[in-house]
Parts: C-alpha cells; structure tokens; sequence
C-alpha cells in the first residue's frame, strides 16, 4: 500500500508471518525460477499466488449461488428456449 502526503511517497507493509511447508520439488523449481525472472522474492510470488487461490476460492460460491438462482427464477423460459 502507497500513501502520499506532500509530495512524500510513505510505504506501508503488511504484517507477515514466517511458515514452514512442504511443496512439490518440480513446482518450487518452478516458482523460484518464475520469481527471478520477475524480479520478485519466492515470498512475494505465493503471497500473490495464495491471495489470487482465496479470491477464486470466494467467488466461486457466489457465482454458483447466482447462477443456480437465475436458473431457479427462468426454468420455464429456459426450458421453452431448448426446445
């Protein structure tokens, strides 16, 4: 997050927390060489890679729920329209 007061640019960083796990030895191959390319830092690539994981992971139902109500709402039209 960038906030600028005057002219000033201030950085503020988010909290983080060290973690161990385990990981496929092909998939991390491929995660650090996709960091260096990027320029990023291999903690940097899973924080985007798990936010993008949780943001799908939410919408998901969502979108389900919306799609299974529009359905609900235009069974008649819906099945007219397949015949």
């Amino acid at each position: 997050m960038t906030c600028h007061d005057s002219g000033a640019t201030i950085r503020f960083v988010a909290a983080t927390v060290k973690f161990s796990s385990k990981m496929d030895a092909k998939v991390l191959k491929g995660l650090r060489a996709h960091a260096a390319r990027e320029g990023r830092t291999l903690s940097a690539v899973l924080t985007t890679a798990a936010a993008q994981y949780l943001e799908r992971a939410t919408l998901r139902p969502a979108f389900r729920t919306a799609a299974r109500e529009v359905l609900d709402d235009h069974a008649e039209l819906l099945e007219r329209l397949a015949r």
